[in-house]
């Protein structure tokens, strides 16, 4: 059955809509199932929450008292996004808090490959290979949030992504306590084969033989009094803004020294002076350099992210419920992303975001009278239609 068509074959005019929200199909699908505990129905379906929170990043919300009261308050999230029997406060900090985070693992997982196959890479980056930007960024909580350990009378949370640099989209993501070490989860967030891309926080020798050892490439900032050992070095390009490349040992001889060779590349832009050691020895001393120059898009994102999803602004206070929301940012973000190539070729931007709110709120202002029809139940439940 179409996305767009009731049961007695009337057709809709939801397509921006269901454009959104079809790539959800499949991952709800196969996604398992979310079971009352006790013998009291579940008042909140995972659906429902899943729209919930897509419809709380798509629209701005600045807070789980503002959604709340949207919801119960506003026409059409009462009738397309709330549940039929609607909403209340308990029930949804309650599911929010301790149920649907193996199904939003299960949905994110899911979409995150469609969005891997649908989206090409960048054509002027194609020939660098799989690019992961790794970083963290703190998130802050509030005093009762005892776990969100960062130092005394501050509580802070944080989110470590591997972003595709290619795509511009998330890939892998973690959450910690604030001041969990970043480099930790850098075997969560990179592949082997891919490359990963990080700043000097990351700068460890030890790290930098295991990755060459397990296959996964990086390019990684380092600081300019990194002690090098010169093996061979490398011809520089006449008018390069590269003044260094070398192959070398890291570190010092029987102390911190790396075991594996590794290549540094040093290069000055708008004078400031960058080192970065890579293993990328196939590359011009410009690409590495382009490599590192493009680790800023995972910072342009969590910008991004924070400023027009507010994935932020929190409504939620356990591990379980901050992991729900932040997923769910993630989630939005991807549909995003999937709708603006396939409706515009286009990545994501405030533009067509906005485009495709008021869009929405037409398509339901037309399609109102005595029985609207729930289109947003229309497009999520075609995973369970023929």
């Amino acid at each position: 059955m179409s996305l767009l068509t009731r049961t007695h074959g009337t057709q809709l005019d939801v397509h921006s809509l269901s454009q959104l929200l079809c790539p959800l199909t499949s991952a709800l699908r196969d996604a398992p199932n979310l079971e009352a505990r006790g013998n009291r129905p579940l008042q909140m379906t995972f659906e429902d929450q899943l729209k919930i929170l897509i419809y709380y990043h798509l629209e701005e919300h600045s807070s789980g008292r503002h959604l709340l009261q949207v919801l119960n308050q506003e026409d059409f999230a009462a009738t397309h996004i709330a549940p039929p029997s609607g909403i209340h406060k308990s029930a949804f900090f309650e599911a929010l808090n301790t149920r649907g985070l193996q199904q939003m693992v299960h949905v994110y997982e899911h979409l995150q490959k469609q969005a891997t196959a649908k989206l090409p890479i960048a054509k002027e980056i194609s020939d660098l290979g799989d690019l992961v930007a790794v970083d963290g960024s703190l998130i802050d909580a509030t005093l009762s949030m005892h776990w969100a350990d960062y130092r005394k009378e501050a509580k802070k949370a944080k989110v470590h992504l591997g972003f595709d640099i290619g795509r511009g989209i998330p890939q892998k993501i973690t959450l910690t306590d604030g001041k969990s070490d970043e480099r930790l989860q850098v075997d969560r967030l990179v592949h082997p084969g891919q490359t990963g891309v990080y700043d000097r926080y990351y700068q460890c020798y030890k790290n930098f033989d295991e990755w060459q050892a397990l296959g996964r490439h990086f390019v990684c900032r380092i600081k300019a009094s990194s002690r090098k050992t010169v093996l061979r070095t490398n011809k520089i390009t006449p008018d390069s803004h590269v003044f260094y490349d070398a192959v070398v040992l890291l570190g010092t001889k029987n102390v911190t020294q790396t075991a594996q060779e590794v290549r540094v590349v040093g290069y000055k832009v708008d004078d400031i002076t960058y080192w970065v050691a890579t293993d990328r020895f196939e590359l011009t001393a410009e690409k590495v350099a382009l490599i590192y120059k493009l680790r800023w898009t995972i910072e342009t994102f969590f910008g991004w992210w924070k400023r027009h999803l507010k994935v932020y602004h929190l409504i939620a206070r356990s591990p379980h419920g901050l992991l729900m929301q932040i997923l769910a940012g993630l989630i939005t973000y991807l549909l995003l992303a999937i709708y603006c190539h396939e409706e515009h070729n286009e990545r994501v931007s405030i533009e067509r975001v906005r485009e495709l709110r008021n869009k929405i709120r037409n398509e339901a202002a037309r399609n109102t009278g005595p029985n609207p029809p729930d289109i947003i139940d229309l497009a999520f439940g075609a995973y369970a239609t023929s």
